[in-house]
């Protein structure tokens, strides 16, 4: 699990805890252990495109590993730090997508 386990959950989580969880992970550990989300995501999609002999994006990486964990949720056991990931991946997707964009255009 890239983002979290379930140790330390409260199993009466509302939304905002899962939110709040996935930005601790992703701004805190994650970001501490593999770097920039856009350099680390810059990075995948690099190997990624030479793998498959087609061009991946960061972006694409970090939508591509939300779906991998969507994916996860019809098959095996539901767990919490799923929906933790989801919830990270899709936020890196989305800083990825608007980093230095004129947020007053995108908003």
């Amino acid at each position: 699990r890239i983002f979290s386990s379930n140790k330390g959950f409260d199993y009466n989580m509302k939304t905002k805890e899962f939110l709040s969880k996935a930005n601790v992970l992703v701004e805190g550990d994650r970001q501490k252990d593999y770097g920039d989300k856009l350099h680390n995501h810059s990075n995948i999609a690099k190997l990624w495109s030479a793998y498959l002999d087609i061009e991946i994006t960061a972006h694409d990486v970090a939508i591509l590993m939300a779906l991998l964990k969507v994916a996860r949720t019809k098959i095996g056991t539901r767990t919490k730090d799923t929906y933790v990931d989801m919830a990270g991946y899709s936020a890196i997707a989305g800083e990825i997508e608007f980093r230095g964009k004129n947020e007053s255009k995108n908003s």
